[in-house]
């Protein structure tokens, strides 16, 4: 039976080094004693030798930083959420941190267990992004612990946030389409009671008032956002009169849209234009390409991790600039004569 080597302690080291376990303490935490240099080198050299391996758990209790942050998601499938989550694990590492990632699988329990989990943990801050737009900010406030949201909330809830203006961001994509001369314009959105689709829903209105049409009720269609509630909702719309211009609110419902038009025999952008929100690289690779909004995601993903890390209590917002990504998919480059 094969047995498992003794693990290192700093006594091993000490012996090794021969000094006292203290000086091996102070070595390993830079202090809070001095240590002469020559001293310094041998225990160096003597952790090496011996493969010993400071236990993080010891130092958190000591320095009362554990060298983690937390990441809560509502779902880590969604591209865009991936995207983010890749950024902020990138930067977060740049500065010494470990990520920590709560997939809450758009469930608000599950999401309010992975908080607690996480706050057990005590991790040194909370990047956050809640299901509905409605977080668990009391129970995080009351821990003390630096959060940072990465999407918008109530003002009211003092909370540190980077944003983009999603209603703005929804109108310049509407717009683009109403700028083609498309009059008959459908959305494609989330669930309707969520924050975040009524923001998108309130843009696609603004665009189409500004260009004076008509705003038909029946034209919005609820779904998830995913590649089959893109997909289902699509085949539910076919039934009816056919848009000649479609903004889906997510990619992956554009994705879903896209397939099912596509057994249909209806060609984008030639007989149905498409535009989307929070696009990835995928969009890019798609056929047809999406036209798209994009956000800043590296741009984000810094400065949450820099907000954590000068984190002194006081709610800050941070608000970025978008892009819109022309593709494929919204006729400009296929010269669509309407």
């Amino acid at each position: 039976m094969k047995l498992h080597p003794k693990r290192v302690t700093r006594t091993d080291v000490a012996k090794e080094a021969g000094t006292s376990v203290a000086v091996v303490s102070y070595v390993v935490n830079n202090g809070p004693r001095p240590v002469a240099e020559a001293t310094r080198q041998r225990v160096l050299a003597a952790i090496q030798k011996t493969g010993y391996r400071p236990n993080g758990i010891a130092k958190a209790l000591v320095s009362g930083m554990t060298q983690t942050y937390g990441l809560i998601v509502p779902n880590i499938s969604n591209p865009f959420i991936s995207s983010m989550a890749h950024a902020l694990q990138q930067e977060a590492f740049k500065h010494g941190q470990i990520l920590l990632l709560g997939d809450s699988g758009d469930d608000r329990n599950r999401e309010k267990e992975l908080i607690n989990n996480l706050l057990h943990r005590q991790v040194d801050g909370l990047l956050y992004t809640s299901v509905d737009r409605h977080p668990y900010i009391e129970l995080i406030q009351e821990s003390g612990t630096p959060c940072v949201m990465l999407d918008r909330v109530d003002a009211k809830l003092n909370v540190s946030a980077i944003i983009v203006n999603e209603r703005l961001a929804a109108f310049k994509a509407t717009q683009h389409l109403t700028q083609h001369g498309y009059c008959d314009i459908a959305i494609i959105c989330g669930p309707r009671d969520m924050l975040n689709t009524q923001d998108r829903i309130a843009g696609w209105c603004d665009a189409l008032q500004q260009a004076n049409l008509t705003v038909h009720d029946e034209w919005i269609f609820s779904t998830d956002y995913t590649r089959t509630g893109g997909y289902e909702v699509t085949l539910e719309m076919l039934k009816g009169k056919l848009p000649r211009a479609l903004f889906a609110t997510n990619e992956l419902q554009a994705f879903g849209c896209l397939r099912a038009l596509s057994e249909h025999g209806i060609k984008v952008p030639n007989d149905i234009a498409l535009v989307c929100f929070n696009a990835t690289q995928q969009s890019r690779f798609n056929f047809p390409s999406l036209t798209a909004v994009c956000q800043p995601i590296d741009k984000m993903a810094k400065t949450a991790i820099e907000m954590l890390k000068t984190w002194n209590g006081e709610a800050l917002e941070c608000e970025f600039e978008f892009d819109l990504q022309i593709g494929e998919s919204c006729g400009c480059s296929s010269h669509v004569k309407e």
